[in-house]
């Protein structure tokens, strides 16, 4: 069960919020959606759910238009909070998940499991208004992937999440995408995309601006990443042949260079210097790769 987007544009008046973008998703894959505010990021996924019309191009789930009958295989967790604040988070899952064909008692059933997952089996029968913004993210996570979709859309899954439920919402993801669920999400967080993503696609003033698989993206961008730790002056190596750019870090600097061969060149010259604690070769960031292909950092 694929999902295709092809050649789609979206228009509010002359203004493209999405300009010609084309993908496909495959199957059971984790995909990651990069890019700053207004990218267009949010409404390629309001297009995906039906929610607006593409203004050219089409796009379709296992080979149909997305309308009604197709809503019932796909979830959505949107950026902005969408729960009945006054509701009680037992009544608006059960609620929610009927709308989308379950029965009560199988709803009930995967909510006692979700949240004693998320270490919140006492919020049952708490007001949705009565939990921290943290909590209530959890519990639209779980309206999300009650019904078991098979495409999930996660629209910044992570904000405003601390660090521990950040990690308990990923493996939460990840159980999913072992299931065979086709999850599409977008992430303010770098770092995140990297960590779970198998393929992604960066977009900018609504257009795909690179699209493909991480390891084949970090291959091709060619620079790499090289971590040095010693107990002397680094800052010379700013001029030194093949290095792109260099950031002084507490220990020592970070150096982006052009090529393997560059790096070797700069060990042979540091080791010469003095005693190096640390000297790691690392693939470029996704950071590195935004910066350079759209010119302004992502954060």
């Amino acid at each position: 069960m694929s999902l295709r987007i092809q050649q789609v544009t979206k228009k509010f008046g002359s203004f493209k919020a999405v300009d010609q973008l084309s993908l496909e998703i495959t199957p059971g894959e984790m995909f990651g959606f990069l890019g700053a505010n207004g990218a267009g990021k949010t409404t390629t996924f309001r297009m995906v759910l039906g929610l607006l019309d593409a203004s050219e191009g089409n796009i379709t789930w296992n080979g149909k238009d997305i309308d009604y009958s197709t809503s019932p295989e796909i979830g959505y967790l949107p950026e902005e909070r969408g729960l009945y604040p006054k509701m009680k988070v037992k009544d608006q899952i059960v609620y929610l998940a009927r709308l989308r064909g379950m029965e009560k008692k199988e709803v009930l059933k995967e909510l006692t499991y979700w949240l004693e997952r998320f270490n919140v089996p006492q919020y049952l029968e708490k007001k949705v208004e009565e939990l921290s913004k943290g909590n209530q993210q959890k519990i639209q996570f779980i309206a999300s992937i009650i019904h078991k979709p098979k495409l999930l859309i996660l629209d910044e899954p992570f904000s405003g999440l601390d660090p521990v439920n950040v990690e308990l919402l990923k493996d939460a993801v990840r159980e999913i995408k072992q299931n065979g669920t086709t999850i599409v999400f977008s992430s303010h967080r770098m770092e995140h995309v990297e960590e779970l993503c198998e393929s992604l696609c960066i977009m900018h003033k609504g257009r795909p601006v690179l699209h493909g698989g991480l390891k084949e993206i970090k291959r091709s961008f060619g620079k790499k990443n090289i971590l040095i730790h010693a107990d002397f002056d680094l800052r010379d190596l700013k001029e030194f042949d093949g290095v792109t750019k260099l950031k002084e870090t507490t220990e020592g600097v970070l150096l982006q260079v052009e090529s393997e061969t560059a790096a070797e060149k700069v060990f042979h010259h540091v080791v010469q210097k003095g005693f190096l604690r640390k000297f790691e070769l690392e693939e470029p960031s996704l950071n590195d790769i935004f910066i350079e292909k759209v010119g302004t950092s992502y954060e």
